[in-house]
Order: structure tokens, then sequence, then C-alpha cells
């Protein structure tokens, strides 16, 4: 994997069942993807055609992480005065 390719968090590979198909994802797998969910599996008349989604298990952390820490900045802003509708 050259160090100038910039991974991405999500990707769904997609084409005909074939062995090519399996070396990509096999590929991914091997640059630290890992599968998100089963395979999806359609037939276009002639070929079976395979879509995997694949996800880096890092960048998902770190989007969570995030996520959380905006979650805890607006809680610690947040005053209930004990009016409102419950």
């Amino acid at each position: 994997m050259s160090e100038e390719k910039t991974l991405l968090a999500y990707r769904l590979i997609t084409g005909p069942d074939d062995s090519s198909f399996c070396e990509r994802i096999s590929t991914a797998l091997t640059e630290g993807y890992v599968l998100h969910g089963g395979p999806a599996v359609t037939f276009d008349g002639t070929n079976v055609i395979c879509a995997q989604a694949i996800i880096l298990p890092k960048a998902v952390a770190t989007s969570d992480a995030a996520v959380s820490s905006a979650v805890d900045e607006l809680d610690s802003n947040l005053v209930f005065d004990g009016d409102g509708i419950a």
C-alpha cells in the first residue's frame, strides 16, 4: 500500500462474483478494513453481482469519539429549570 494513498473510512466494493472480487476484498482486509455487514448479491441476467461494505475500525472509532465529545459539550451547557411538559 502506498503511503500517498488515503484510505476512506467506508467503502462499498462491487463486482461480479469471481476470484477478482474476492481478491479485492482480501486486499482491503490486509489494508486494515473489516467487513461491515453481510454481502448483497443480485443477478443481472448473466452474472451474479456482489456488493460488500467495508470500514476502517480506527476511522469509525475516531468519528465516534468526536460525536461523543460534541454531545458532552451540548450536555454541559444544558440547564433545566423544571418548567416544561413531562
